[in-house]
């Protein structure tokens, strides 16, 4: 299994690899996370009662949270979502992770395929915490990820820690 550590300098602006600090929040649904003030939130998807939110860099690139019962499985879930782009990607390539990430174990695939000619890069992760699970997904194209990868990794980071502080959710 893979622990995720990022050290402490993946928050702060460097010229070399854009990285952004992470000052926007979202706090809603019983889960809290940072983004990029830059980025975008989409949280429709709640407005309408489903429990999901996605924050959209300004270059296409996607991170999401979907949140489900308890008896949600963390495993079938994310094979669904490999399992459903398999039929919208041809040539789909999937490789199954386990990994900790702050103390909190992850199942999920990493993916890679084509869409409009351009390869894509995207995660599916989930989780089981409390009495809830929780899907995690991001995308981008190839030539972004490289600049969003680790602000994926941050916004993934957040929320696990606030998970932390809301026990029983």
């Amino acid at each position: 299994m893979k622990t995720m550590a990022l050290p402490p300098r993946f928050l702060r602006s460097t010229a070399n690899d854009k990285i952004r600090s992470m000052p926007a929040q979202f706090n809603s649904l019983g889960i809290s996370f940072q983004y990029p003030d830059n980025w975008t939130l989409d949280d429709s998807d709640a407005l309408l009662g489903r429990k999901s939110v996605t924050v959209y860099s300004p270059g296409g690139a996607f991170w999401s949270v979907a949140i489900h019962s308890s008896t949600a499985d963390p495993e079938k879930l994310a094979t669904a979502i490999v399992d459903t782009m398999r039929k919208e990607y041809q040539g789909l390539e999937a490789q199954e992770i386990e990994e900790c990430v702050v103390g909190h174990d992850l199942f999920g695939y990493d993916l890679a395929f084509y869409c409009l000619d351009l390869t894509n890069t995207a995660h599916v992760r989930s989780l089981r915490f409390a009495h809830t699970t929780y899907t995690i997904y991001c995308q981008a194209e190839d030539r972004e990820y490289e600049q969003v990868k680790r602000l994926f990794e941050a916004m993934t980071i957040t929320l696990l820690n606030g998970l932390k502080d809301r026990p029983g959710v």
